[in-house]
Order: C-alpha cells, then structure tokens, then sequence
C-alpha cells in the first residue's frame, strides 16, 4: 500500500467534517481538521498536508482566506473548496487565491477525490449558449457583494440597497447544501 497521503478538512459543520474525515480515513488519508483560519495556522505549525478540502462560509468568516493561507504555505497542495453559496465571483477568488477546484454542496469523497486527480482543464467543455437569466445575474451580484463584504450580511445588504431580512431571505432561498 502507498505511504499515507494527508489531508487537512476545514469545516465549521463538525457533523459534516467528522463523516467526511472518516471517508477519507477509509481511503488511506490521515486527516487534520480544522473550522477556522487560527485553527488552519495550528495545523499548518504540527504538518503540511498535501490535500485541503475548504468550505467557502466558515461561522468565523471566508474560506477563502484559509486557502490563501494554505497555498502560500504549500503552493503544491491540492485544495478544493466546497461551498453551499456557488457563485462565479467566489469560484474566480478561490483559483486565483490557489484552489485546484471549487465544487457546490452537497459533493462526497468521490466528488472530491476526482477533483484532487483533474490536475488540468477541460478545453473540450462545452460552451454554453444560453443567456444568463436575471435571477442568476442577481444571484452573482450578491455573491460578488458578500465576497467584498467578508460575508458580512448587514453590509452587504446596505451595499446592496436592500434591507437585511430581505438579503437573509434570498440567501436561505438559494442555498444549495
């Protein structure tokens, strides 16, 4: 058997990150877990995994801080984000700031595992010829606020011009997990 690969799951779900530890324990991976950027940093001092799995909204703030950290830790470590609040303006910020690849909720170990095996892109995928729709165009520019925000609700929604409850609402509508 290969030596074991290590992997570091940041997660503020522990239900979520406790079952996806053990699939991946299953497969041979020694996991860290961690559900914040200060826990990341704890990890990184003990080890440096060649593998992350990151979600995007952690209670403590962005995932996306924990995969600038990781890579400017390691820049050959294979990080996917998964993410209950896809968007393309998070999914452009999470490759340049050094994921692999960035995958919506609800993704399992398989979903995961293949993502970490896609070293390169696909220029056979097809484009799309089908007009963005104003829902979805509405649905970007909150993820481009949020992202601007640091997933701060109040201030987004101020940036936004609509009130809080209203923005809160939208998100709960939309959540993909």
């Amino acid at each position: 058997m290969d030596a074991e690969k290590s992997l570091i799951i940041v997660e503020d779900d522990a239900t979520f990150a406790r079952a996806l530890s053990r699939s991946f324990e299953r497969r041979g991976f020694a996991v860290q877990q961690s559900d914040s950027v200060e826990g990341v940093r704890a990890a990184l001092a003990r080890a440096t995994p060649e593998y992350a799995v990151v979600d995007l909204k952690l209670s403590t703030g962005s995932g996306l801080e924990c995969v600038r950290l990781l890579h400017e830790h390691a820049p050959d470590m294979r990080i996917v984000v998964l993410t209950g609040f896809a968007s393309i303006a998070t999914a452009v910020e999470a490759i340049k700031l050094g994921a692999c690849h960035y995958l919506p909720k609800p993704s399992n170990t398989n979903d995961i595992l293949a993502a970490f095996e896609r070293a390169d892109g696909d220029a056979s995928v097809p484009l799309s010829q089908r007009p963005t729709s104003l829902k979805n165009l509405e649905w970007e520019r909150i993820h481009e606020t949020l992202v601007e925000t640091d997933f701060n609700i109040s201030e987004s929604a101020r940036r936004l011009g609509m009130h809080r409850r209203t923005l809160a609402r939208k998100l709960e509508k939309r959540r993909v997990n």
